[in-house]
């Protein structure tokens, strides 16, 4: 795990922070497949953040994901980016048929390896699945995994037992794990966008 008190201290962005933007696709808009989601803001706080990242040119990394059938599938409308990632140039931009944008191609952590990148800023969708599991990747393999929770969305979901259990208390659950076992470090869009455009440290505020 990684040392407590680096979890918390104020935020800091370093200047070569890489953005990792998962899955934000228009087959996500399929709510009579995927169900009722949370956090409406989602595109916007992720919007937020690859405007910092544009404007001080830092890397940034999107990732699709292609399935083999339902609302993601290559060749349809659904598997297409949303339209405000239209304008977005990546420093690298990866396919994936996995959870996790560790798993794609190109290969996300050669390129990170490559560049010497330590610190990557995770958001997209879906909370508790794709973006989650790149985050615990991302903690594993020795990154600084920072996680805006507001800049992502889960959906609800029914269990084995048949319950079915909201977003929002699904995306809780992902935050409360990957803080309490050192995974990556739990912020805010706004303490993220602070640090990247100052340069200066930022306090999470959760008010």
């Amino acid at each position: 795990m990684t040392n407590t008190s680096a979890f918390d201290a104020p935020l800091t962005i370093d200047s070569d922070a890489v953005l990792v933007v998962i899955d934000v696709q228009k087959g996500f808009e399929d709510y009579a497949y995927w169900g009722q989601r949370d956090n409406p803001r989602a595109e916007e706080r992720i919007g937020e953040l690859i405007d910092a990242w544009q404007a001080t040119g830092r890397p940034l990394v999107t990732v699709q994901h292609a399935s083999q059938s339902g609302p993601l599938t290559p060749g349809t409308p659904g598997y297409e980016l949303k339209d405000f990632m239209a304008a977005v140039e990546p420093d690298l931009h990866i396919t994936k048929t996995v959870n996790s944008a560790f798993y794609g191609t190109p290969d996300l952590h050669a390129w990170l390896q490559e560049r010497g990148g330590r610190q990557v800023v995770v958001v997209g969708i879906v909370t508790n699945i794709c973006v989650e599991t790149t985050a615990r990747m991302a903690g594993n393999l020795g990154y600084d995994a920072i996680f805006p929770v507001d800049a992502m969305h889960a959906f609800d979901l029914t269990g084995p037992d048949g319950v079915t259990v909201p977003a929002a208390e699904l995306a809780r659950a992902t935050r409360t794990s990957l803080h309490a076992f050192r995974f990556a470090k739990v912020v805010t869009t706004e303490a993220v966008v602070a640090a990247a455009k100052t340069g200066e440290p930022a306090v999470v505020s959760w008010a």
